[in-house]
């Protein structure tokens, strides 16, 4: 056997080793532990989390990304407002820091369908039924059409809601 197929056979049998040991390693890699300093939500989406009590100010890294509203009981309300990661730090009425955590704002979890009209884009939520979606990128016309369409139909509600309630 020469030199270049013992050099060949080596490498292969490297090879092979290492995907063996990614495919029996990959499972305890999926399911570690999420990271605790991290907070993933969707863009359009809020989650609770439970934070220590004696917090007095938050302060968001970039409001853009995502909004932090502190409720009674040490519990705040991440919302995703736009795609990427900022963090927030919350302090006590001393200065001290209590929590500094990541946020990651990631995109939609429906099932859009997504409509390229040269360079403008429309996104449609389809479960089960198509409608129109605002999704950050979306073009000027469609965002700003859907849009009003939206507050026309809540002022519409909330004229119809005042309308109906009996004066005192």
């Amino acid at each position: 056997m020469s030199f270049q197929s013992q050099r060949i056979r080596a490498v292969a049998r490297i090879g092979f080793i290492s995907l063996a040991a990614a495919v029996l390693l990959w499972p305890a890699f999926a399911t570690a532990a999420p990271d605790p300093d991290r907070i993933a939500v969707n863009v359009d989406q809020a989650k609770l989390v439970k934070l220590p009590g004696g917090i007095s100010t938050i302060v968001v890294g970039n409001p853009l990304i995502a909004d932090v509203t502190l409720q009674n009981g040490g519990v705040v309300v991440v919302t995703g407002k736009g795609y990427g990661a900022t963090n927030f730090i919350a302090l006590d009425r001393s200065g001290q820091v209590l929590v500094d955590r990541q946020i990651q704002v990631e995109g939609p979890t429906d099932q859009l369908v997504t409509v390229y009209r040269g360079v403008d884009r429309e996104t449609y939520s389809c479960m089960p039924v198509c409608q129109r979606r605002i999704t950050l990128g979306d073009g000027e016309t469609y965002f700003k059409s859907t849009m009003d369409q939206a507050g026309s139909l809540n002022s519409q509600a909330s004229g119809s809601g005042a309308a109906a309630k009996p004066q005192n």
